[in-house]
């Protein structure tokens, strides 16, 4: 493996040229592909570019020479940047995929915006709300410009499925919105848990770049490899699996940004130096007089990863399966239904490059992501202050 002073010397630091317009491609053109951050769902998610129609990975970057090293067998003729920002300058690449750590999120695609490129942003879009404000204005600076951010379950058939069960009327007034998010491990196997290689020394990471604006840490590796565990680079399970949750239903129904969000819990399994909580409760009071309640651990997955939407005259169920049950007391001849819609597969990432050649909306734009990540960000200050915070849809503040 190179180490990173090898890998500097034989990397293009820029290249001639305009940068990308992100004008819309025809349906045959090939979009040329950037990854930025290459781990773990960055491998995945550009295994799912790779294979879709006329799709090519033609750059990676990673603050990680082990993790280039690895993704050039993705793509062995692709280019390789330890700086993102060099990758960037590359006229010929269409779009990116952004798969960093959550608080880089918004310098990865604030630059990505600025210079022409179409994005696929990871799931929590916005890492705090200063973030989310700064991502929002270089969308609208960058005018034409898609973006899709990574909650693959809006590009699901479940999404037509409980529009149509909630058009019908047959799920009358809704007040109430349950969910689940929970797993389990081997005993002694924490959640989240990766291992540190010899390798993850200062001289293959660069960790100033990894810092990012975090505030200043000797290098850790363990903090780099095991970044979900710290308050400075994550939300904890709230931004990796909540968020899901929500953008799911802030698609299907519209909802806003809640006006009152309190989150309880603790680390009470994981005792390994982890910051964030294992076992949680958030509830969140919508503006459309419906409250959300989320609860999630890692120590049992009994109740695992369900919604339960409640209303007056039935209730849609979404595990795996989507289904509608009517509620007897107002329609008792009310039948079960099951939905019906697949799912594609590669759905959300396909949705994402034909919205590049069509200039249409994909299936989770901005605007989902961003009250999304207002949503889950008010949930990590109610935690971290022990309090009930509110917003301030006036000053677009947590208050």
């Amino acid at each position: 493996m190179q180490t990173r002073r090898k890998f500097i010397g034989n990397v293009a630091t820029g290249l001639a040229g305009s940068l990308a317009t992100g004008q819309v491609l025809g349906a045959n053109e090939r979009i040329r592909i950037g990854v930025i951050g290459i781990g773990d769902r960055g491998t995945q998610i550009a295994r799912e570019a790779a294979a879709c129609r006329n799709a090519e990975l033609t750059a990676f970057a990673d603050v990680y020479t082990r993790r280039i090293d690895d993704a050039k067998k993705l793509a062995p003729n692709a280019r390789t940047y330890l700086d993102y920002r060099a990758m960037l300058e590359d006229p010929s690449i269409d779009a990116v995929l952004i798969a960093t750590p959550q608080h880089l999120h918004a310098e990865c695609f604030v630059a990505a915006m600025d210079a022409g490129k179409h994005c696929y942003q990871e799931k929590t879009m916005a890492f705090t709300v200063e973030d989310a404000k700064v991502m929002r204005a270089a969308y609208e600076r960058a005018g034409k410009l898609t973006v899709q951010i990574g909650h693959q379950g809006c590009s699901s058939g479940q999404v037509a499925d409980a529009a149509n069960y909630l058009a019908s009327g047959i799920v009358g007034r809704v007040t109430g919105i349950h969910a689940h998010m929970y797993r389990n491990t081997p005993n002694g196997k924490a959640q989240w848990a990766r291992p540190v290689y010899p390798d993850m020394t200062a001289e293959n990471i660069l960790w100033k770049s990894f810092l990012g604006n975090a505030a200043e840490q000797e290098f850790d590796a363990n903090r780099y490899v095991n970044w979900r565990y710290f308050w400075d680079y994550s939300g904890g399970n709230v931004h990796e699996n909540m968020c899901h949750q929500l953008a799911f239903w802030y698609k299907v129904m519209g909802l806003r940004i809640p006006h009152t969000v309190s989150m309880n819990g603790g680390l009470y399994l994981w005792k390994d130096g982890r910051e964030v909580p294992d076992t949680m409760n958030v509830s969140m009071e919508h503006p459309e007089e419906i409250l959300f309640s989320w609860d999630s651990g890692f120590g049992n997955n009994q109740l695992g990863v369900t919604e339960e939407v409640l209303g007056t005259d039935g209730t849609i169920a979404k595990g795996q399966q989507i289904r509608y049950l009517p509620q007897r007391v107002n329609r008792p001849d009310g039948t079960e239904m099951l939905g019906q819609a697949p799912t594609a597969p590669r759905a959300h990432m396909q949705n994402f490059l034909d919205c590049i050649r069509s200039a249409k909306e994909t299936n989770c734009p901005f605007d989902i992501g961003y009250r999304v990540s207002i949503a889950c960000r008010m949930a990590v200050e109610s935690y971290r202050q022990v309090r009930t915070v509110h917003w301030d849809p006036k000053t677009e503040e947590i208050v």
